[in-house]
């Protein structure tokens, strides 16, 4: 089923596919291995993701994970999406370029934002280095990430790669948010 917004405002990605709502156990198995360094799900979430993602991961050419803000990766210690990519990569059999995207800078948290609030949160926000512009032009990517909450940042993220080049770039993620504000 597709919502009223994303009719209205589409997002630049062209598919998405999520292992499961953001809700109960799984939103606690995300938070365990975002914000406490709880990795030991690390195969699990791969083997998750490689069995939503199969139409995706087939079409793909190359996966690159969702980029964390400097600051945040450095407080981290790690991107959680790269370790998805990574485990899928490896499962799937697909090349994984981590640094295919980067953030130019760093944006405010978007928990508690509007879908709106969202997109202008992570407008522009994106690049892709020139020495990538090879590993992702005329392929189909398939973009790694956590959670899909309102799809700014998925769609922020689409478009900076179909700018570099990309022929498709499909969204796959262990979570989606049910209900998010539009």
């Amino acid at each position: 089923m597709v919502s009223a917004a994303a009719v209205a405002d589409p997002p630049d990605f062209d598919r998405a596919r999520a292992v499961a709502s953001f809700d109960g156990v799984m939103r606690e198995l995300i938070h365990a291995f975002k914000f406490h360094d709880t990795h030991h799900a690390r195969h699990l979430f791969g083997r998750w993701l490689t069995e939503a993602g199969r139409e995706l991961l087939d079409d793909a050419d190359v996966l690159v994970p969702a980029p964390l803000a400097r600051w945040r990766l450095l407080s981290r210690r790690f991107n959680q999406a790269q370790i998805l990519a990574a485990e899928t990569g490896r499962l799937a059999k697909k090349p994984v370029r981590p640094f295919a995207l980067v953030r130019s800078r760093s944006t405010p948290h978007q928990v508690g934002l509007t879908r709106a609030q969202r997109q202008r949160n992570v407008s522009g926000v994106f690049r892709v280095p020139s020495n990538e512009i090879a590993s992702i032009s005329g392929k189909n990517v398939v973009l790694i990430d956590d959670v899909i909450t309102t799809g700014a940042t998925a769609s922020a993220a689409a478009l900076t790669l179909k700018r570099a080049g990309a022929r498709r770039v499909d969204v796959l993620a262990l979570a989606i948010v049910a209900n998010s504000s539009s």
